[in-house]
């Protein structure tokens, strides 16, 4: 029974999120377009933002709580699943050409983000004072306050940054007709409510059913909160796809990967310090290495092909059935 009610609370959390952060993407997108802001930067920046939300709501509540496991399983499986499910989805279903500026800035970007948290949080192994390293659940190195302040001056230099370059891009192209600026600011301020609330709902629940089950809260937070967290990115960057918004697409898959390291990683360690076990070190080390083969398919070429989009859809199924043997 207790599982059945909890099952039935965290779908009720999952659809908050992400009804949640429907609305609070299409009130921002409404405002950006006001600005005449492009679809690439409305992809890296509004739209990411909106559809990171749910994992700032989950792990910022799992760090206010203690469950500092699936606040870093949460933010690592989601960029799993951004770079290789959404970017895999979205190729399989369309070759998906990459802008110039992602390739140039905004990954690279992304990739330095990934490497300095593995340099933060795995302050223990990579110094060599970690013992025990055969229990997964042994200290690898700790998040603290400090770590989330570095992070979180890194995120708001490069939004800094993609603000800039914004207004420096800014277009005259007829656009979609915005919302009115009521409705925008009613969107934006009722989907942050149901993200809230609904994030606290996953990880509540979340627990539950880890303890219920027999499962350990970074598995959980690997498969589980992060898929369900994840689903606005892959439903965005699908449908941008679809209707040839191929910058927003991309865009909003590696801003919203940015987002998660440097501003929920750094929000949520500063809330409250983040033990980093053995298992989530190597989670870290794993989302490097699928980073790096992201950046080849991205760098080295014009589009992500259909091929290219099954072999990341590959890569994830293996990753998700490791992480469940494991």
């Amino acid at each position: 029974m207790v599982i059945f009610i909890s099952i039935v609370w965290l779908l009720v959390g999952f659809v908050a999120l992400i009804k949640g952060a429907d609305f609070f993407v299409d009130g921002s997108a409404s405002v950006a377009r006001t600005l005449k802001v492009p679809g690439v930067i409305i992809g890296l920046t509004i739209v990411a933002m909106g559809t990171s939300a749910p994992e700032l709501a989950v792990s910022v509540s799992a760090a206010l709580s203690g469950s500092n496991a699936i606040a870093v399983s949460n933010v690592v499986g989601s960029n799993i699943f951004n770079l290789l499910m959404v970017l895999g989805v979205c190729a399989l279903m369309k070759p998906l050409p990459v802008d110039r500026g992602i390739q140039k800035r905004d990954y690279p970007i992304s990739l330095g983000a990934t490497v300095l948290v593995v340099l933060l949080a795995g302050d223990l192994v990579l110094s060599g004072r970690s013992r025990n390293l055969r229990d997964g659940m042994a200290p690898a190195g700790m998040l603290f306050r400090w770590n989330g302040l570095v992070l979180f001056v890194v995120f708001i230099a490069y939004l800094a940054l993609t603000i800039y370059i914004a207004k420096k891009s800014r277009t005259e192209e007829d656009e979609e007709e915005p919302l009115p600026m009521w409705q925008s600011v009613l969107y934006i301020l009722g989907g942050l409510v149901a993200i809230v609330i609904g994030g606290q709902l996953v990880v509540d629940n979340a627990k539950r059913l880890a303890l219920a089950l027999g499962m350990s809260e970074t598995l959980v937070g690997l498969t589980i909160v992060a898929i369900g967290t994840s689903l606005p990115e892959l439903v965005t960057s699908v449908v941008a796809s679809l209707k040839g918004q191929n910058g927003m697409a991309v865009g909003n898959v590696v801003g919203s990967n940015i987002f998660n390291l440097l501003l929920i990683l750094g929000v949520s360690s500063f809330v409250h310090p983040i033990q980093i076990s053995v298992h989530s070190f190597v989670d870290l080390g794993l989302l490097l290495g699928v980073s790096l083969i992201a950046y080849g398919l991205i760098a080295t070429g014009r589009e992500i092909s259909r091929i290219e989009g099954g072999v990341l859809v590959a890569m994830y199924a293996a990753y998700t059935a490791y992480a469940i043997i494991r």
